[in-house]
């Protein structure tokens, strides 16, 4: 696999790392997410430099993950707005916090804290079966081939090895 061609692989985790995969990104939509929209916003919150940030909002926007919208004509000035494919990355950026709010957090606590509008409680994320609702770990979940992968990935391997010892017991 090459770095610069990941978004060709038959893989969404390397499709995803394409787009998302660096540190720049991800606190650029950690920003997003805390309504964070204008370049110097952006600057001034990360301390990221003006070509870098400028390289990885082009690049969110290529994707589709991010739109432009003008809100100063002279001199031309956007605010970078999520899209619905961006927003589709909210559990992947919650997950994230909740990692860091579990295995990174100092004696101080967490940096910050989310409420549910809806109940008005605070909350952690999880992660959840989408046919019977529940939660769900790496312990209980098996990988099948999908109709995008290669034969020869290390998913089929795995498949085909399961398959031959679920005949062999038999």
């Amino acid at each position: 696999m090459k770095w610069d061609t990941l978004e060709e692989e038959p893989c969404s985790l390397a499709r995803t790392v394409a787009v998302i995969g660096d540190r720049w990104s991800l606190l650029i939509l950690r920003e997003c997410f805390l309504r964070i929209r204008r370049f110097d916003d952006f600057q001034a919150s990360l301390g990221i430099t003006r070509h870098l940030l400028a390289d990885r909002l082009k690049k969110l926007v290529r994707f589709g993950v991010l739109r432009k919208i003008p809100y100063q004509e002279a001199p031309k000035r956007y605010e970078y707005i999520l899209t619905q494919k961006g927003l589709d990355l909210y559990p992947i950026i919650m997950s994230i916090v909740h990692w860091g709010n579990v295995h990174m957090v100092d004696a101080r606590g967490r940096p910050l804290l989310h409420e549910h509008k809806t109940c008005g409680k605070m909350f952690d994320p999880v992660m959840v079966c989408s046919e019977c609702g529940e939660p769900l770990s790496a312990k209980h979940v098996h990988v099948h081939p999908g109709p995008g992968a290669r034969r020869s990935s290390p998913v089929h391997a795995s498949a085909r090895e399961r398959t031959k010892r679920s005949a062999e017991s038999a």
